[in-house]
């Protein structure tokens, strides 16, 4: 069969996110499961690799943790702050930005680390290597407005 004869590949994509309070009952179940099963379950998620990250809350000092998705690049451990393209960034970017001391779960292992976003030249190359690997990122930049999306690196704790 030729090229122009093949069935074009679907890809699903569902630009959808749930209500607040429906995403955090389901962002709780999430971070049990992947507690529990040290990530086996929840530790991948719609192609993407997925780890919890704990924040302090700005306001609250409390411990806040979401199950979000971590990239390795340049031996660097970074997520990006997408927040599926809203207009706003997400509650644990602004957490991390007043206290950058951060903890995150891996394989059952918990780890330290300091945050930071990514600026200039090295923000636009691990964005491109992202965003090359999941072009999801750059139809989220199309839907945020003018909000950059912030790439937030994990440095290791001292």
């Amino acid at each position: 069969m030729s090229d122009s004869h093949r069935p074009a590949r679907r890809r699903w994509f569902i630009p959808w996110v749930p209500k607040p309070d429906t995403m955090k009952r389901i962002g709780k179940l999430h971070i049990q499961l992947f507690r529990r099963t040290r990530g086996l379950v929840g530790g991948r998620v719609d192609g993407l690799d997925i780890f919890l990250l704990t924040t302090r809350g700005r306001k609250t000092g409390l411990e806040r943790t979401v199950a979000i998705p971590y990239f390795r690049r340049e031996g660097k451990v970074l997520t990006i702050a997408s927040y599926g393209g809203n207009t706003v960034n997400p509650a644990w970017y602004v957490n991390l930005r007043a206290n950058p001391d951060v903890s995150y779960e891996l394989g059952g292992r918990v780890y330290r680390g300091v945050a930071r976003t990514a600026m200039g030249d090295e923000r636009q190359r691990l964005w491109d290597s992202v965003a090359d690997e999941h072009p999801r990122f750059n139809r989220y930049l199309a839907w945020c407005g003018d909000r950059q999306i912030p790439v937030v690196v994990i440095d290791p704790a001292p």
